[in-house]
C-alpha cells in the first residue's frame, strides 16, 4: 500500500504522541509499504524546536525507510488555550506547502493522528478529489478535555468546536483511538459502532524491559539500595494534576528513606520546581526526560510508579507511561475513579494500586502502603497482560490488517 501519515508530532521525539506515531511509520514501511509522513520538526515536551532542526524550515529527509515531510511552525514561549489554537493552525497552513502535490498522487489510505482535530481537513480534500480511504487516529479527545479542565472557557468557541470535531469524525472512514473510554466518547458523538477500530499504543519489548536493581540509574542518581525512589517519568502537563506530587512530598518530608524523582520535560515543569523551593523540600528532585535507550533502566529505579491524571480528563486520554511500567515489572499507583476505563483496566488485571485522583492524603497511603510491603505487585499477571494485549507487532499488524480492509473506491 501507499500510506500518507499526517500529524504534528513524530520522531525524534520519544515521549507522547510523537513516539507512536514514530514507530507505526517504519514499522508499515519495515513491511513493504510505501509510507509518506507529512509533520513538524521535534519540539515535544520542551516546546522548542529540536537543536538539529532549527532554522531548516521545509525539509525533507529519509527516516527508517520513510519520507518525511517537515514544515515549519509557531511555537509559543506560554502555552493558553488561544495561542494553542494558532499553534495548530500554523501547523496546517505551513503543512499545505505537502498536501498541494499530494492531492495530485494516489494513496491507498490516509492515517490522519489527532489532536489536533483539524487535521484531518486537508485529508478530506484528497477524500474528495480521489476517493482516498482515511482513518482518522485520536490519541487524546482534545475539545473535551479543553472544556473539562478550563483550558478553552468562551463558549461559543467551544460550541464551534465540538461542531467541528463531530463533522470531521463524520466524514472519515474509519475513526480508531486508544481506550474504550474513548471510544464509546467518539460513539457518542455520533460515530457508528462499525466505523470505529480499538487501536491501543503498545509496549516496544527489545527497548522496555525488566532491570535489575543493578542496572538501573540508582547509583548514577546518587541513592543507595536502602532510598526508596518514588518516580513519575513523562509529560509535565496540566492534565495530570502533577501538584499532588509536592503535596504528598510535604506530607511524607520526615520519612528521610522517601525520595520523588520527577523525570520530564513539560509546561508545568517549572512550576512545580517553583512549588518544591517554595515548601523548602528536599526530598524531590528534577531530571531531565531520559533518552530511550535509558529509559527501561530509569523506570526500574523505582520502588513505586505514579501514573497521575485528573479527574477532568477521566475516559478523555489514556496514560501511555503505565504500559512502560508494566513492561519494566513496576507497581504503579494509579489515580482513577470507579467506572472509568482506567480503573476497569488496572483492578480488572492487577495492575497496579487504585486511588482516588487529586486525593494528596489517598496518595501518600499508597505510597506507604507498597513501601511496607502491604500491597504487592502481581509481576506475573502484568507480564501476561503485556504479553497479551500490548505489544508492538501484533497491535501494529492488527492496524495494518484494517488498512488493508479499507474500501479502496480507486480499485
Amino acid at each position: 500500500m501507499k500510506i500518507l501519515v499526517y500529524g504534528i508530532n513524530y520522531t525524534p521525539e520519544i515521549t507522547g504522541i510523537g513516539k507512536y506515531t514514530g514507530e507505526m511509520a517504519p514499522f508499515f514501511a519495515a513491511a513493504g509499504h510505501q509510507v509518506t509522513v507529512i509533520t513538524a520538526p521535534p519540539y515535544y515536551p520542551n516546546w522548542e524546536v529540536a537543536e538539529a532542526y532549527r532554522g531548516k524550515g521545509w525539509l525533507t529527509e529519509e527516516l527508517d525507510g520513510v519520507t518525511v515531510h517537515r514544515v515549519p511552525l509557531y511555537l509559543p514561549t506560554k502555552l493558553s488555550g488561544l495561542k494553542r489554537i494558532l499553534h495548530e493552525a500554523s501547523f496546517l497552513l505551513s503543512s499545505m506547502r505537502y498536501w498541494v502535490p499530494a492531492y495530485f498522487r494516489s494513496y491507498d489510505a490516509i492515517v490522519c493522528v489527532s489532536p489536533p482535530i483539524h487535521l484531518v481537513l486537508p485529508a478530506l480534500i484528497h477524500k474528495w478529489l480521489r476517493g482516498t480511504p482515511i482513518v482518522n487516529h485520536v490519541q487524546d479527545l482534545q475539545v473535551d478535555v479543553a472544556r473539562n479542565m478550563k483550558i478553552i472557557t468562551n463558549q461559543p468557541l467551544l460550541r464551534f468546536l465540538e461542531w467541528l470535531e463531530k463533522r470531521l469524525l463524520l466524514n472519515v472512514n474509519k475513526v480508531s483511538s486508544i481506550s474504550g473510554g474513548m471510544i464509546r466518547k467518539i460513539q457518542e458523538k455520533g460515530v457508528p459502532t462499525d466505523n470505529v477500530i480499538f487501536f491501543p499504543n503498545w509496549v516496544d519489548s527489545t527497548n522496555v524491559f525488566p532491570h535489575s536493581r543493578e542496572e538501573s540509574l540508582r547509583a548514577e542518581w546518587g541513592f543507595t539500595d536502602a532510598d526508596k525512589i518514588i518516580l513519575y517519568s513523562g509529560n509535565l502537563g496540566g492534565k495530570q494534576g502533577l501538584g499532588s506530587i509536592i503535596e504528598v512530598a510535604e506530607l511524607l518530608q520526615d520519612r528521610e528513606e522517601i525520595h520523588f524523582v520527577i523525570v520530564g520535560e513539560g509546561e508545568m515543569k517549572a512550576q512545580l520546581m517553583a512549588a518544591t523551593t517554595a515548601a523548602g523540600l528536599d526530598n524531590v528532585q528534577f531530571k531531565p526526560l531520559q533518552p530511550l535507550n535509558k529509559l527501561a533502566a530509569c523506570l526500574a529505579s523505582a520502588d513505586v510508579h505514579l501514573v497521575l491524571q485528573r479527574k477532568a480528563a477521566a475516559n478523555l486520554v489514556m496514560p501511555s507511561k503505565l504500559t512502560n511500567i508494566l513492561a519494566v515489572d513496576g507497581h504503579a499507583i494509579v489515580t482513577a475513579e470507579p467506572g472509568t476505563t482506567l480503573y476497569d483496566v488496572v483492578a480488572e488485571n492487577q495492575l497496579g494500586t487504585l486511588v482516588e485522583p487529586e486525593t494528596p492524603q489517598a496518595l501518600r497511603e499508597g505510597i506507604e502502603a507498597i513501601i511496607g510491603g502491604e500491597k504487592k505487585q502481581d509481576t506475573l499477571g502484568a507480564r501476561h497482560f503485556v504479553r497479551n494485549h500490548l505489544l508492538k507487532d501484533k497491535i501494529l499488524n492488527t492496524f495494518l490488517g484494517e488498512l488493508s480492509r479499507l474500501d479502496f473506491k480507486l480499485k
